[in-house]
């Protein structure tokens, strides 16, 4: 669904990625794993056009991204960050519904699809449809964000650190609620974390960044089994179990 050939992207006389060749089959849960300056968020951000590449070719759905406009391309990915980016003075109801309101759904079909998202975030819709974001904690307003992200059914819903703000108990709460999320509607997400653990327990496939370039990319199990090199091993925080 998604395909990297030979990309690169600098900054200036920075390079951010180099080289990146991989695959992100539909339906598949990629964790992009890496410390700050990886390149992690810049692969994401490639993926839906937020950032342009130099070097290579992005393919989505087998067509080049470069073909596509990139409001077009962000509306088939949903987008979800840790910062969250809700319209505060839009009700809850109307931050989630943007997307479908910009791709002229019936009215009724937008009603339906925010109760429904609401409700399977764990947010009951007569209770929080008509609140303002500086009403909800921010457990409520990733909650928000990330039905905001989903309200389109995208076909992939890309994710950069959206938990990392959160607190202990309510990020496992909602990495929960992704993990079940994925398995009911098989949808295509692509994750970016610091956090091993957090990529260990949700992905399907974790692909560990240094430098810009693919450390290890492998399952879960073959990731912990067979760690590539020390590097590997410290995110871990232990040796193959």
């Amino acid at each position: 669904m998604i395909e990297f050939e030979h990309v690169g992207k600098s900054f200036g006389d920075t390079t951010a990625v180099e080289d990146l060749c991989f695959t992100v089959p539909g339906g598949e849960f990629l964790a992009l794993v890496g410390s700050s300056g990886s390149g992690k968020s810049t692969t994401l951000r490639m993926m839906n056009r937020l950032v342009d590449h130099d070097r290579g070719t992005i393919r989505f759905q087998g067509e080049d991204i470069r073909l596509r406009r990139p409001e077009d391309l962000r509306r088939r990915m949903g987008y979800a960050i840790q910062s969250i980016g809700l319209f505060p003075h839009w009700s809850v109801a109307r931050n989630i519904a943007t997307v479908p309101q910009l791709l002229g759904w019936p009215r009724a079909r937008i009603e339906a699809r925010v109760d429904e998202l609401l409700a399977m975030l764990g947010l009951e819709p007569a209770r929080f449809r008509n609140r303002r974001p500086r009403e909800l904690s921010g457990g409520q307003m990733q909650r928000v964000g990330v039905a905001r992200a989903l309200a389109a059914d995208p076909e992939v819903l890309l994710m950069d650190e959206p938990f990392g703000a959160l607190d202990p108990v309510t990020r496992r709460s909602l990495q929960g609620e992704m993990a079940r999320i994925h398995r009911a509607s098989g949808k295509t997400i692509v994750l970016v974390t610091h956090d091993m653990e957090e990529a260990l327990s949700l992905a399907t496939r974790i692909m560990l960044m240094d430098q810009g370039r693919i450390v290890q990319d492998a399952s879960p199990a073959q990731l912990q089994a067979d760690p590539a090199n020390d590097l590997v091993r410290s995110f871990l925080g232990r040796g193959p179990r």
